[in-house]
């Protein structure tokens, strides 16, 4: 998401934001994150607008937010003293204080209100102690009633992606059992937590389902129901799950970058359902692409996907100067964790991308990296500042737009144009940047080839670990003609809500299964082109 990530007060320099909670108050939306020394709002879930206030604990982590009636509710975690605030106006930043202490301090903390009106508190953030959950009486001081139900604990040695790791390879290591969230639907309550631990690309929601809020809670066939492991910028744990105001459910999850600091964050933002089972599912497949926030209902992915395919992956890069450790081909790698830097932060840095032939291009992402900086907590004037070219032959170039007099504090620009741009060539030119160097992670370029799509891949194989059941390993034919494939897996045959995308390689481990659970997987292949999907379906048991 492009939001105004803030900068944090310590050491090393670095922007952060997670742990999300979005609710809708007065026909518009609001988004409360961790560490962000404020929040924001928005009319459409596309465009954010950032208050800033010292009147709640915007410094403490994973804040929930709740409205009752003509009332927003806020909580954050404290292992100290938990605080509830009221405001009956948060676009105006000011709150005060509705409940002093709870009973108990609560860390990564998540209100529920049933149709009854009988408000619920969910808790939880240990490698040794699980997720609770109690009755509070908001018309009595939000005291607690009866005491708090131990509801969802960690079991790594059967479900594989509660394991650390980015790919859930740290198996002697106990994970994070975090994030609590609480959804209804058609009478059964679906509690989604997160693991094994923010800094990982594994980084998941899984959910429980019961017929009461404080369970017994069974865990859900499909896990996690949140999950993107790969791709430019990997990570949906740590999450709320809403509806919008068509009725289409959207999952705001924790992307890791993790490179200058372990909490250097980011948000990410997919398309959810509950299918004709009840069956809660994410959908993270091509989850960095482009979609288009719809002014309707939906019915499905499909709807809101446009087809535009990533043109940039590996394509050739010149640069106005680099630092050798930090080379500009660290730009179209599809990796959020790498990135190019100039040698410096002045106006005559620049960098091009030659997609190799004409396309046409119908979205572009700028994605900063900002090293070197030196910037602590929100300061005034901070903007990346540049113009984007673009050009068919590398000398006659057009300006696409124009970010000279930029204002805003966002790092991970995204600019969809009305009409397709048909290109080559395209150039970023510095203005001025926050601080630091000019460097990009992803110079990321959206569009349609005019070539055929890629050979469908073949022969997918895939074996489960005889000596762990919570690793398969899959390998298909090579293709010459496919950037990359992305794997659909799940446990029904009909629902294979997983995704595990990959470039240009044909073989890969997934660990992050149910040991009592069989497994059904298709592949596709893509290019600049498009899609060629392979229906055929292998099964592991």
């Amino acid at each position: 998401m492009n939001l105004s990530y803030r900068f944090q007060p310590d050491e090393p320099s670095r922007r952060e934001a997670a742990d999300p909670t979005i609710i809708i108050f007065n026909n518009k939306y609001f988004l409360f994150a961790s560490k962000s020394g404020g929040y924001w709002h928005s009319d459409d879930l596309i465009s954010w607008d950032f208050i800033q206030t010292n009147e709640i604990p915007t410094e403490e982590y994973a804040p929930t937010a709740i409205a009752i009636g003509d009332t927003v509710y806020f909580l954050a975690s404290s292992r100290v003293k938990s605080t509830i605030y009221k405001s009956v106006n948060p676009l105006s930043g000011h709150w005060e204080i509705a409940r002093e202490t709870l009973d108990e301090p609560v860390w990564d903390p998540a209100f529920y209100q049933d149709e009854d009106n009988r408000l619920y508190l969910y808790w939880g953030c240990s490698n040794e102690t699980p997720i609770y959950g109690v009755e509070i009486d908001y018309e009595n001081n939000f005291k607690f009633k009866g005491s708090r139900q131990e509801l969802i604990f960690a079991r790594p040695e059967q479900y594989g992606w509660e394991v650390p790791g980015d790919y859930n390879t740290m198996k002697d290591t106990s994970p994070w059992i975090e994030g609590a969230w609480m959804n209804k639907y058609q009478g059964k309550y679906y509690l989604q937590y997160s693991g094994p631990g923010t800094e990982f690309k594994s980084y998941s929601d899984a959910v429980y389902v019961s017929d009461n809020p404080l369970g017994p809670y069974t865990k859900a066939p499909h896990n996690p129901f949140a999950y993107k492991p790969e791709g430019f910028a990997a990570g949906a744990g740590h999450g709320s799950t809403f509806a919008d105001k068509y009725g289409n459910y959207w999952h705001i999850g924790t992307i890791t970058i993790s490179l200058k600091h372990i909490f250097e964050r980011r948000l990410g933002f997919y398309p959810t359902f509950f299918d004709q089972d009840g069956t809660l599912y994410s959908n993270t497949k091509y989850g960095d692409y482009p979609i288009i926030i719809p002014g309707k209902e939906i019915e499905n992915p499909g709807d809101i996907f446009p087809g535009w395919m990533l043109l940039s992956y590996k394509k050739k890069v010149d640069v106005s100067s680099s630092i050798d450790s930090l080379p500009p081909n660290n730009m179209v790698d599809e990796d959020i964790r790498t990135y190019w830097s100039a040698r410096t932060g002045n106006a005559n840095e620049w960098a091009s991308i030659d997609l190799g032939e004409v396309y046409d291009v119908y979205a572009v992402q700028l994605n900063f990296s900002e090293h070197n900086t030196e910037i602590f907590s929100r300061e005034a004037n901070l903007a990346h500042q540049y113009q984007l070219e673009y050009s068919k032959d590398n000398s006659n170039w057009e300006l696409i737009t124009d970010m000279a007099a930029n204002q805003s504090d966002n790092t991970h620009n995204y600019f969809q144009f009305k009409q397709n741009i048909p290109s080559r060539y395209l150039r970023i030119k510095n203005i001025k940047v926050p601080g630091g160097n000019f460097s990009i992670s992803g110079f990321r370029v959206f569009g349609k080839g005019h070539g055929a799509r890629p050979e469908m891949a073949e022969n997918l194989q895939v074996i489960r670990d005889p000596n762990d059941r919570r690793t398969a390993n899959l390998k298909w034919d090579a293709s010459m003609t496919a950037t990359g494939f992305t794997i659909s897996y799940g446990t029904h045959k009909d629902k294979l809500y997983q995704s595990y995308m990959v470039y240009k390689d044909n073989t890969l481990t997934i660990n992050s299964l149910d040991i009592n659970q069989s497994y059904y997987f298709t592949i596709e292949a893509f290019n600049e082109n498009g899609i060629t999907y392979n229906k055929n379906v292998v099964e592991i048991e």
